[in-house]
């Protein structure tokens, strides 16, 4: 009966109608609102660099110029100065700073998209944590109600003990005690389920109130690859240093335009102007915008933009530095959450386990009291809680280092 009763705490039943981690993914994926406005905002944004590298809207002008009278074309054809016309004027910018300005642009929407791939992986991150938090919680639950279960055993065992003056009667407190105590814990865990089927259901864009339900078997899984490989894909693929680079790019693009300020920008102009009887006149010119206020203006533009791109490059190796110390912390993490709970699934419960059991075939002959058997059950309880714990916590960290990675 010993045996029987410690093999079936570590039975756990498949739950009817669990929802795979993976089709929840794909519904976040599709009907989060945080990544469908961060894909709309990047979708805006490449609609800029052809906007940015096209010519100012032409202008086109219609008058006249009237002698003697202002009503229109008065004089037409007597006055050399009357006339009616149109003209048509292009700003034109100096060779160079158009192009630039589509360049910019295409960093900033380059920049987007990696805004993107940042959202993207921070919801399913987000999503997976919760989801194996959740799955702790669940597993935790039937744990607990399993513990119960065999603590009741036990306490008839020990109440049948006392009824025959072989057991004291502080011992059914302490087992009772340890019952209420198992009520609180059911408490805690319950709360923490809801908590997390709130947080998965409002990724999801679900309607609150939803019921999530995680398979309880789950596999521990490995690590993706050495900690140096893991580091290298986090330098290569981490949208969070993409990013910074893309606007580091873009920043020396808008200091080398900053510096094309100082070229003049000019503006064609030519025209038709109809004189009546005498031959038609016609216009063209070239107005320039020449930059006389260098020393204030385009010099001050050229440093703000020489500085921006220094700030950028900070900013770029301050990322990377925070990228790899995380990348560290949670390889660590994962990698210590695995050696435990293997080392506390293949030799510290089995001898727990083992314990209990001898303990308790003792007890029941009569050759031990009841707290060794008290002490080996809690010990029981303690590390099968413990392994599970390791394994969420190893899952948590694995998806946060995918976040980091791209790798799924």
């Amino acid at each position: 009966m010993n045996r029987q009763v410690c093999i079936w705490i570590m039975m756990l039943p498949a739950i009817a109608g669990a929802q795979p981690l993976p089709s929840l993914v794909e519904e976040a994926l599709r009907n989060n609102r945080e990544i469908l406005a961060a894909q709309k905002k990047y979708e805006a944004a490449r609609q800029r660099p052809s906007q940015a590298s096209s010519l100012p809207d032409p202008t086109v002008s219609l008058g006249y110029a009237a002698n003697g009278w202002p009503y229109p074309v008065a004089g037409l054809g007597r006055d050399v100065t009357s006339n009616a016309g149109i003209s048509v004027s292009q700003e034109m910018p100096f060779p160079g700073k158009q192009k630039l300005r589509g360049e910019i642009a295409g960093k900033e929407a380059g920049a987007e998209f990696e805004q993107y791939r940042a959202v993207r992986l921070s919801v399913v991150s987000r999503l997976k944590q919760a989801y194996h938090e959740l799955h702790h919680a669940s597993v935790s639950i039937v744990y607990v109600k399993r513990y119960q279960a065999l603590l009741r055993d036990i306490l008839r065992i020990t109440e049948a003990r006392y009824t025959v003056s072989r057991a004291a009667q502080q011992d059914i407190f302490k087992a009772q005690t340890q019952f209420s105590i198992f009520e609180t814990q059911l408490v805690r865990y319950e709360q923490e389920r809801t908590s997390k089927e709130i947080e998965i259901n409002a990724l999801l864009n679900r309607p609150m109130g939803g019921h999530i339900e995680a398979p309880l078997e789950m596999a521990l899984g490995d690590l993706p690859g050495t900690l140096d490989q893991t580091l290298e894909r986090a330098r290569t693929q981490a949208p969070m240093l993409a990013r910074e680079r893309k606007m580091t790019e873009r920043n020396e693009l808008a200091a080398n335009l900053a510096r094309k300020d100082y070229y003049p920008d000019y503006t064609l102009s030519g025209g038709y102007f109809n004189q009546g009887g005498m031959p038609p006149m016609w216009q063209f010119r070239v107005d320039f915008k020449l930059p006389a206020y260098f020393w204030g203006r385009q010099r001050a533009a050229v440093n703000e933009r020489e500085f921006s791109v220094s700030e950028a490059r900070h900013n770029y190796e301050t990322a990377e530095v925070s990228l790899q110390a995380r990348v560290r912390q949670d390889y660590t993490a994962a990698e210590t959450a695995r050696k435990l709970a293997e080392l506390y699934g293949k030799s510290v419960i089995p001898e727990a386990q083992l314990a209990l059991e001898s303990s308790m075939a003792s007890y029941q002959t009569g050759a031990i009291d009841f707290l060794p058997v008290f002490s080996n059950f809690m010990n029981v309880v303690d590390y099968e809680l413990m392994v599970h714990e390791e394994v969420m916590r190893f899952h948590v960290a694995l998806a946060r280092l995918e976040e980091m990675t791209e790798v799924q």
